[in-house]
């Protein structure tokens, strides 16, 4: 056994994704130590920093874990894939980058189950706290050093021009519109807002990480795999981990904090002897605390993509040709802009899918792009097709179905058995046909008839009900925000930390990250989980002071 460098820190942080780069920066501010444990390696890669790098990044095992889910029943036996950063800024660092806080009413939900603290109005200042707007001039609200790290640009005047058909066609659907999704009206169809600055992907790791990195108490060990969180009676005081084929401890004064994501962190609590007993002592594992709920709960969104051949040109008419990859690239190196510069998500909404909806339920896409996934000596690919096309994509946004993470060994190196178990309440596959049924709403518009050449097969043209849910079960996909697997509540019976994030049942052991979503939030899940951050890391240093 080896000791780290530093034998004791006041805290241990395990995972530096997009819960753990804020508790790093957040815990070493008053002067603590830390020590933050990352399993993948450096974020300076060009498929990183460059945000159209998304594509690449997908499907690369050097910064992501690739896990896979089991056979599920509600999509027909398939087997979903399953995307999780192993990387400096986690999966901030290889996700879409769009940046959206939620509707209020995810976060009401959140209170009402009894989340004292965690209601709109209670969680609204922390976002505001840590953002950074850049308009569409490129001015931004506030300099790093005030607190402002997180930087959340409006990219409109990069987005392809045939997002006038879809918010034409919007607009002749019956469907608001808004100029920012984390405004005071979030509901209504625009741009999305990107994690960018000057061009360039901004993840969890350049707006906190690195900041935090130039403290001389803040220590970083990449490659280091934990595998279990150390305990003295029922006080987790350190942790154990695996790194260059060596096996390390080291010890925390104050307490550990688990931030390895909704897969990683049930996985690591439950090798530590905090789960499901029975699941426990079938493979072995010493049962420190007998808990159902590690691992319960799991949620994740749904999405569902329709293609269409484009009578405009799109982005596959730059990225499929050598001259078209040749001038985009020229455009970046010269001016930090252009298609290379931004996201493949632009343009989408959130929208009620009836008039009888009580609130926005359905979060849409309209992407300027087309691919087919291709094989190579590299692994899977993302490959644009070579005739305009574009994505008009729906994603409920409340899923009722709930899953579970659960380990099949002893032993960290096994990935855990996921298993979302989508479509598994009644109400989702309403949801799933109602959102089929707006899909081909727009798509009769007279806007988008416009810029439709061709649906591209399966096609919604002529599908029945039956037949839009069968097709939803075939080829639907996650939208990779899995949450919920530690989920926050105020008892051990059904939840698994409290509203400050400490784990029942134990002291000095915390869960920040999206693992303890009560309910998946409306949209994507970066921001709502670097709120999560900033809340759990002030009441961490709230309760050491006391």
């Amino acid at each position: 056994m080896t000791s780290a460098t530093a034998q004791q820190y006041d805290y241990i942080v395990i995972g530096a994704g997009s819960a753990g780069c804020v508790l790093a920066e957040r815990l070493s501010a008053d002067g603590s130590t830390v020590l933050v444990l990352e399993a993948g390696g450096s974020d300076r890669r060009l498929w990183v920093k460059l945000p159209i790098g998304y594509g690449k990044s997908f499907y690369d095992q050097r910064v992501n874990w690739k896990l896979e889910a089991q056979p599920d029943a509600g999509l027909n036996g398939r087997r979903i894939y399953v995307p999780r950063g192993k990387v400096l800024g986690g999966s901030s660092s290889i996700n879409a980058m769009v940046y959206c806080r939620g509707l209020p009413g995810d976060y009401d939900d959140w209170a009402r189950l009894g989340n004292r603290g965690w209601g709109w109005s209670d969680v609204k200042p922390w976002f505001e706290r840590f953002e950074n707007r850049v308009d569409a001039d490129g001015r931004a609200g506030g300099e790093p050093a005030q607190g402002q790290r997180l930087f959340v640009s409006d990219v409109r005047r990069e987005l392809h021009p045939t997002e006038r058909f879809f918010f034409d066609g919007a607009s002749q659907a019956g469907l608001p519109f808004t100029e920012d999704f984390n405004g005071e009206q979030p509901e209504g169809v625009g741009r999305y807002r990107i994690n960018t600055r000057h061009g360039r992907r901004w993840s969890g790791a350049d707006a906190f990480l690195r900041p935090a990195l130039r403290r001389p108490g803040v220590h970083l060990r990449c490659g280091a795999l934990a595998s279990q969180i150390l305990f003295e009676g029922r006080r987790a005081t350190g942790v154990r981990w695996r790194q260059d084929g060596q096996t390390f401890e080291a010890r925390a004064r104050a307490s550990v904090v688990l931030s390895a994501g909704a897969i990683h962190s049930p996985q690591l609590l439950q090798l530590s002897g905090v789960g499901p007993g029975a699941l426990l002592q079938r493979l072995g594992v010493p049962v420190l605390l007998d808990q159902p709920q590690v691992g319960a709960n799991l949620q994740d969104h749904l999405a569902m993509s329709y293609y269409y051949q484009a009578t405009q040109p799109t982005l596959n008419n730059l990225l499929s040709s050598p001259w078209g990859k040749l001038r985009i690239g020229l455009q970046y190196l010269l001016t930090r802009g252009g298609p290379l510069a931004i996201s493949v998500n632009q343009c989408g909404g959130f929208v009620r899918s009836s008039v009888d909806a009580a609130q926005a339920d359905m979060q849409l896409y309209c992407n300027p792009i087309t691919y087919t996934l291709a094989a190579s000596d590299k692994g899977s690919q993302i490959v644009p097709d070579r005739f305009a096309g574009f994505i008009l994509c729906f994603q409920p946004c409340r899923p009722l179905s709930r899953g579970s993470v659960a380990i099949t060994s002893p032993d960290v190196n096994v990935a855990p058995s996921i298993e979302p178990r989508y479509l598994s309440h009644p109400e989702d596959v309403a949801a799933a046909l109602r959102g089929a049924q707006l899909i081909r709403r727009l798509e009769q518009t007279p806007a988008l008839r416009a810029l439709i050449k061709a649906p591209i097969a399966p096609a919604l043209e002529g599908m029945d009900d039956a037949a839009m849910v069968e097709d939803f079960r075939q080829r639907a996909s996650t939208c990779y925000h899995p949450v919920g697997s530690n989920m926050m509540g105020p008892d051990a019976a059904t939840s698994v930390v409290d509203a400050s994030l400490k784990v029942h049942g134990v002291d000095g052991l915390y869960v920040v990250d999206a693992s303890v979503f009560p309910t998946v939030t409306s949209g994507n899940t970066h921001a709502p989980t670097t709120m999560v951050a900033h809340r759990g890391a002030a009441a961490i240093l709230a309760a050491a002071r006391r």
